[in-house]
């Protein structure tokens, strides 16, 4: 049976100048005719996201445990730290709980 891709692939209007271009569903997809963005708000939001992820953890949740610390103060930070880890894992599913309960 011969494989036709044209079937899957996708087309996206653009909203510069109304062609319909191929579309990959990548955010840097580009008008074929004129070579603005497919998807402009789509590419601000990954760059967004992006930096975000790039920037450092708050201070108060990052507790350095030095190798120079004595053993019981290992201990404590390694239980405070997954004391933060339990609540982050709280807060998160709850969280997803309302936004699934919300539709």
């Amino acid at each position: 049976m011969p494989e036709d891709n044209s079937l899957l692939s996708a087309s996206k209007k653009c909203p510069a100048c109304g062609f319909w271009s191929n579309w990959q569903q990548r955010p840097d997809d580009r008008c074929e005719r004129c070579g603005q963005l497919l998807d402009p708000q789509r590419l601000r939001s990954e760059q967004a996201r992006q930096k975000q992820a790039d920037e450092p953890l708050p201070s108060f949740l990052q507790i350095q445990i030095n190798p120079d610390d004595s053993s019981s103060t290992r201990f404590f930070k390694k239980i405070i730290r997954g004391g933060q880890l339990a609540f982050a894992a709280m807060v998160s599913f709850m969280v997803w709980l309302l936004t699934l309960l919300a539709g």
